[in-house]
């Protein structure tokens, strides 16, 4: 369920699913036309409202260059999308990109509800799944990352700038109430922040650990990989026998599972890690790289695709940026097409006409898993 994070500290709906109404920049081209991820972009954001509990009543989509730079959607969008706000009675407006504080304000002014972007609905969202204290720590250090040049809540209700009589005859241009107010805010944010971070350290050092003995007694890792939900839990599963949670869902595992295998005289480790998505807000990245470090400390990557899905290229590329990005691009790479019990067959084919190593596998049925685990100890080994 969405929480107050999201939704804001004054928000009561009770066992309610709260309505959404979502509004897009389809970014044209020169000719005219829109991005050809527009539209699977809009479907997938769609699909994280649903994961965090809320109900998508409608959705404002505008084509145009590029997003304006104080509404994100131009004038006359803003005013169809307070219309739409109000004639579906939403509690929230979820935009499909990164807003800046400046284009919140000034929608949230004209539009009458609370505004949030995609960032904070992820945020959000890994919010609700973590479960260990190292998974609960890196989130709420992102929430900080995001949150800090954001704070404005207290310039609402007093004034930001005092002078005169307000400031108690100091003078012109000196902090009034409300400028006092976000100081506070944020000094409690940076120094919540610290103690976070110091903490993650802590958990950093005690993953290195065991990655030290994993080395010393020189068993070779494997690190699953690839886009939320194409079913790297349930992948995880079926080789190893293992029960990691499997659910039908964007971002139902967020902390990573380790499980061993032994097939022969072979012995490694399966390590099953988030799942990326589009626009993975940088500030995750930045907290969750101690555990995305287990990829690139890791022998191999097995990167899995949901073959079932029409933009399947794309997710492989969005994947490919993040590994990139924590520095795991150069980790070498067994491309897994998952779900080929669902997927159009010529589907699967095209895919493997461009990754002709590829291993296709259904976890869920468990067609193609003695290839899969024949291909990985011959890498391996």
């Amino acid at each position: 369920m969405a929480g107050s994070w999201l939704l804001g500290a004054g928000a009561d709906l009770p066992g309610e699913r709260p309505n959404a109404v979502l509004v897009a920049v389809n970014q044209e081209d020169g000719a005219g036309d829109s991005g050809p991820g527009s539209e699977v972009s809009l479907a997938e954001l769609r699909r994280l409202a649903d994961t965090d509990g809320l109900t998508v009543v409608d959705a404002v989509v505008q084509n145009r260059p590029r997003p304006d730079p104080a509404t994100y959607v131009g004038s006359g969008k803003v005013e169809e999308l307070a219309a739409v706000t109000e004639r579906t009675q939403a509690d929230l407006v979820i935009a499909d990109g990164e807003l800046s504080p400046g284009q919140v304000r000034n929608l949230e002014e004209r539009v009458g509800v609370r505004v949030v972007d995609r960032t904070a609905l992820i945020l959000d969202i890994f919010a609700e799944h973590a479960r260990t204290s190292e998974g609960r720590v890196q989130v709420e250090l992102a929430q900080i990352a995001y949150q800090l040049p954001r704070l404005r809540d207290g310039g609402r209700t007093m004034s930001r700038v005092g002078g005169g009589r307000v400031a108690g005859g100091a003078g012109i241009g000196v902090r009034g109430p409300g400028e006092m107010r976000l100081e506070t805010q944020r000094r409690t944010l940076r120094q919540r922040a610290t103690r976070l971070r110091r903490n993650a350290s802590e958990l950093a050092r005690r993953r290195e650990r065991t990655r030290s003995r994993r080395a010393r007694n020189r068993v070779p890792s494997v690190s699953i990989t690839g886009y939320t939900n194409a079913g790297k839990s349930a992948l995880l599963n079926r080789l190893t026998g293992a029960d990691a949670q499997v659910r039908d869902v964007l971002f139902a595992t967020l902390d990573p599972t380790v499980r061993r295998i032994s097939t022969g005289e072979l012995t490694y480790t399966v390590i099953d890690t988030v799942g990326f998505v589009r626009h993975l807000p940088h500030q995750l990245v930045d907290a969750f790289r101690s555990t995305l470090e287990e990829v690139s400390r890791s022998d191999l990557t097995l990167h899995v695709v949901d073959a079932s899905a029409p933009d399947a290229l794309e997710q492989i590329t969005t994947v490919h940026g993040v590994l990139q990005e924590i520095g795991a691009g150069q980790v070498p790479e067994l491309l897994v097409l998952n779900k080929i019990d669902i997927a159009p067959p010529e589907w699967v084919d095209a895919l493997r006409r461009v990754y002709p190593e590829a291993v296709a596998v259904s976890a869920l049925t468990g067609a193609g898993i003695d290839e899969l685990r024949a291909v990985l100890a011959a890498r391996l080994a």
